[in-house]
């Protein structure tokens, strides 16, 4: 039996401003990848996404195109959640945080937290720009920052030292909407006392939960004090309005979280499966968020706090990832490697990507390289040239000589076994987000299965009526290596694994099938289950992703 485990994970919400772009898409495979191998292992597992969908950013977008912010954020809605699909990230429930549920639930927690006498109201000089007339959000004022002395840096926080500050602690401050320079104007706001929470949260960070670079980044926020958060924002602004603050909306870094709840709520509604199980105080569910490190004080210091203030439970843990580079270096427009998602699909096939950067991938914060002549060259010697390889080599001489039928048994049992016994040490790298480990046994397994095709040579032993047992004893172990290899994939590439799961006519293969042999039945013709990538396709996506500057 399977060991019992209810599991729900979230990655971060894409924001409904903009195309999803390889960085997000890191993200999205990592998350993916984890959620396979739970249910291949027979674990109740929910990933639920949605659309990011309030701010100042999206109303301004809107104004512009002569639209609604919800028009708006449906189109996104559905553009983004189709380049998901074409690079099979699955999700439970994607939903939007511009959405009932998600306001019934932002309402009720901070009602909890008002209640609880954790909102302070004062008055606050806040930034303005004469020119549109509005207060300005923190992303939309630039300037140095107080910090490190970094320039052009948002309003809220660095994203050279990480640091967090009010924008009034910018340095030379000026609009990104107008280009005007900022005035000072008072403003009534709500704040979150989180201080309030300082012994809960020192408990959580505390106790092993989270990765020991992601602790120590906390650890200097906490010695140089948390900060009452600013949870208000003032109108003009698309958002939920404040209940008891007229013309205040909530900010949305209040909202956004929030939205993996309202995300499950819808499903749970809808497939009658209990909210309170997963989120309810004393539930014994895991729940998981996958973020960047960008916005690790987000999740690790407010969201806990909002959560149990608001009568709810706090993660199980928080898995940070770092930045997608390009050649090592951060992705950039002029040089074509900011590269949107649809760009990549319209050259290349989306399995190549998330092979390689599963490989690339571990459970620390380091960032994960995307070197185009490599990601050439691995795809095409692992994937292509190693484990498609395998099937290809053997499936010829099954359906020549035996109509398509494996053998009774097994030529060399012994290496089945050997593969099925390192079953669980794969499953447990996985587990532990060290996909790069995983994969190097798995790729030394496909290495092994190539060295017994080449020693036990079927093609010489084809052309001797007599051996002709020994040929399909031998191919059937060279197609059951291989079935093995696609149940140790299949979380990272499950379109191929899909591919092979029809030619070998088996059916959805899970974690265990590995222990159990494909023996005496018929399987289908084989068909090529990924092509070699070409040097000339990646060319042509980074010239297109440079041709507007958009990519």
């Amino acid at each position: 039996m399977p060991e019992r485990r209810r599991i729900l994970v979230t990655n971060a919400l894409p924001y409904a401003n903009g195309p999803i772009h390889l960085g997000h898409m890191v993200e999205a495979v990592q998350t993916d990848i984890w959620c396979r191998l739970q249910r291949m292992r027979g674990r109740e597992c929910y990933n639920v996404c949605a659309e990011d969908a309030h701010g100042t950013p999206i109303m301004l977008r809107a104004e512009r195109e002569g639209i609604t912010p919800e028009e708006l954020i449906g189109r996104l809605a559905e553009e983004h959640l189709e380049d998901y699909r074409a690079f099979s990230i699955h999700f439970d429930d994607y939903y939007t945080t511009h959405s009932p549920e998600n306001r019934k639930l932002v309402e009720e927690i901070y009602g909890r937290l008002r209640d609880r006498g954790s909102i302070d109201r004062r008055t606050v000089r806040q930034f303005y720009d004469p020119e549109r007339g509005m207060f300005l959000p923190d992303r939309f004022i630039k300037g140095t920052c107080p910090r490190c002395g970094a320039k052009d840096q948002n309003g809220d926080s660095c994203d050279e030292c990480g640091s967090t500050y009010a924008p009034a602690d910018l340095i030379d401050p000026r609009s990104i909407v107008t280009g005007a320079l900022p005035v000072e104007k008072e403003s009534e706001h709500l704040f979150l006392r989180l201080s309030d929470y300082e012994d809960l949260l020192e408990d959580w960070v505390g106790d092993g939960r989270l990765q020991s670079e992601v602790v120590n980044k906390l650890r200097e926020w906490f010695d140089d004090g948390l900060r009452d958060w600013d949870i208000s924002r003032d109108a003009p602004y698309f958002g939920f309005e404040i209940p008891d603050a007229p013309n205040k909306y909530f900010y949305v870094w209040v909202d956004a979280p929030i939205g993996y709840m309202a995300a499950f709520r819808r499903f749970c509604d809808q497939n009658g499966v209990e909210f309170g199980d997963f989120w309810g105080p004393d539930s014994d569910a895991e729940l998981y968020h996958f973020i960047g490190k960008d916005i690790l004080y987000f999740h690790c210091l407010f969201w806990p706090a909002m959560l149990h203030g608001g009568g709810y439970r706090t993660p199980s843990s928080v898995f940070v990832h770092g930045f997608l580079t390009v050649d090592g270096a951060k992705m950039s427009k002029s040089r074509g490697t900011f590269v949107m998602a649809r760009t990549y699909l319209d050259h290349l096939d989306p399995e190549a990507f998330r092979y390689y950067i599963a490989a690339k991938l571990s459970n620390g914060l380091a960032d994960i390289d995307l070197n185009l002549e490599d990601f050439v060259l691995r795809v095409n010697s692992d994937l292509v040239g190693k484990v498609v390889n395998i099937a290809s080599r053997c499936a010829g001489f099954l359906h020549r000589q035996f109509d398509g039928r494996l053998a009774a048994a097994l030529d060399a049992p012994e290496l089945a076994a050997a593969a099925a016994a390192e079953a669980e040490e794969i499953a447990e790298l996985y587990e532990g987000r060290d996909y790069n480990r995983a994969l190097r046994r798995v790729i030394a397994l496909a290495d092994r299965a190539n060295r017994y095709i080449d020693e036990r040579r079927p093609w010489e032993a084809a052309r001797d009526p007599e051996r002709a047992a020994e040929v399909q004893a031998v191919c059937t172990t060279g197609l059951e290596l291989f079935r093995q290899l696609v149940v140790f994939l299949k979380p990272v590439v499950p379109a191929i694994a899909g591919r092979a799961e029809s030619f070998l006519r088996t059916g959805p293969l899970v974690w265990e099938d590995v222990h159990t042999p494909l023996l005496d039945r018929e399987i289908g013709p084989f068909e090529p289950l990924l092509t070699r990538v070409r040097r000339e396709q990646v060319a042509a996506m980074i010239a297109a992703s440079g041709e507007d500057g958009t990519g």
